[in-house]
């Protein structure tokens, strides 16, 4: 019953990531552009789109995460998170202007925002930490899954039907998918410590103050939380632009666009479960040397792709980035959730999730900015392709810093494994 949960969390983490995507292919389609007033040349205002979704989702994350683990709990919070994202991706196409967007996908992005804490929660509560690699790299499998059935079903909606019928299709996907196999499958195990709820509003507040607390108190907090931020920068501007890329640097058709922007994410589908096993076959301290080799892996691909001159070859090397990044994914949750207490682990990775997901959520507008300026405004396909290259060399600089901090990690686990040794043989 618990790997129940753990695939009912896997679908509605696929179905987030079609939500999410829904805006990046469809910046592509000029009717889209003219019913919400911005130009095929705004690279800036279309990037902001994806930023106003992760503004709202990364504020939520810290700030909700702590009322949804004290006062709702994970079952009723995945509940209310599906009412309330279904409802306003289903009122979505109804909005007229370029600004009521913008706010509904700052909404979108808050009733999104708690889920993946949910989700450590539950694997905290259900898994120990000598176990917990495959089931977080299951669920985090829902974020590559996402991706690649949401490229060619978005891109397909868009060639076959029109542009509204894509947020449609999504609002009724996630109420009538997530929501009864959230009611069928996900119960925290009885004598959990968030399952009782608070007796009254000083008691709830109370307790979620204590929650935050406790989650700041979280060892190597700061460094995972920078970590996470690189990490989701690239996820997070690699996906929102490489429709674009595809369609306009390369060359590629609205079809062919959708199936080739699909199988990076199927190469990250494939990679997270190789890391989820390779997690929980290595010694805890050794987990860092997973950062520091998927990060270089993720850049030297990025690299050959933006100077690779025949354009299939630039599309297999992004694919081999999605892979080195799908890599490193399942080691972010797995590390929170081992540096926590059960009872914090939610809110825990609530910060480190919220703060990266806010400091990633400004990397679609900086490689809007980046594309601009490379382009020279010009919208000939040669300064268009100056554009996104200069754009894509920006995810290199984030895996550096995945290095990085991946290596400081491991610094700190070495010098504090003679200590934990001393204390167990006494």
């Amino acid at each position: 019953m618990r790997w129940y949960g753990v695939i009912t969390l896997f679908v509605i983490v696929a179905i987030s990531y079609i939500d999410r995507i829904n805006i990046s292919v469809l910046i592509t389609d000029p009717s889209f552009l003219g019913h919400i007033g911005i130009a095929k040349e705004n690279r800036v205002a279309q990037g902001l789109l994806a930023t106003a979704f992760m503004v709202g989702y990364g504020l939520s994350t810290i700030f909700f995460t702590p009322f949804c683990a004290a006062i709702f709990g994970v079952r009723r919070s995945l509940i209310y998170g599906l009412v309330l994202w279904g409802a306003v991706t289903f009122v979505s196409p109804l909005l007229s202007s370029y600004g009521l967007l913008l706010a509904s996908r700052v909404l979108l992005g808050v009733s999104e925002g708690p889920l993946f804490s949910l989700a450590s929660a539950y694997i905290k509560g259900h898994f120990e930490s000598r176990e917990n690699g495959k089931p977080n790299s299951f669920v985090n499998m829902g974020t590559g899954l996402g991706l690649a059935i949401g490229y060619p079903f978005i891109g397909y909606m868009l060639a076959s039907f029109n542009w509204e019928t894509s947020f449609y299709a999504l609002g009724v996907l996630n109420i009538a998918l997530g929501i009864p196999l959230v009611l069928a499958f996900v119960r925290m195990p009885k004598g959990d410590a968030t399952a009782n709820r608070p007796a009254s509003l000083g008691a709830a507040v109370t307790r979620v103050g204590e929650i935050f607390k406790g989650a700041l108190q979280t060892r190597y907090l700061i460094l995972i939380t920078l970590l996470t931020s690189a990490a989701l920068a690239y996820l997070w501007g690699s996906s929102n632009w490489l429709p674009a890329y595809l369609k306009e640097a390369r060359g590629f058709t609205i079809r062919e666009m959708g199936w080739l922007a699909s199988l990076p994410q199927y190469a990250t589908v494939v990679a997270v479960p190789v890391g989820g096993v390779i997690i929980d076959k290595i010694e805890r301290r050794h987990v860092p040397y997973i950062f520091m080799v998927a990060s270089a892996g993720v850049a030297l691909a990025v690299l050959t792709a933006i100077n690779a001159q025949d354009r299939y070859l630039a599309a297999y090397s992004l694919i081999a980035a999605n892979f080195c990044w799908g890599l490193q994914s399942p080691a972010i949750p797995s590390t929170v959730q081992y540096c926590s207490r059960a009872e914090h682990t939610a809110s825990a990775f609530g910060v480190v999730n919220g703060v990266g997901s806010l400091v990633a959520g400004f990397m679609p507008a900086i490689m809007g900015a980046v594309m601009s300026a490379m382009s020279g405004g010009a919208g000939a396909s040669g300064g268009s392709a100056a554009g996104f290259f200069a754009g894509f060399a920006l995810l290199i600089g984030t895996q550096a810093i995945v290095f990085t901090c991946g290596f400081m990690l491991w610094l700190r686990e070495r010098q504090q494994s003679p200590s934990v040794a001393t204390a167990k043989l006494a």
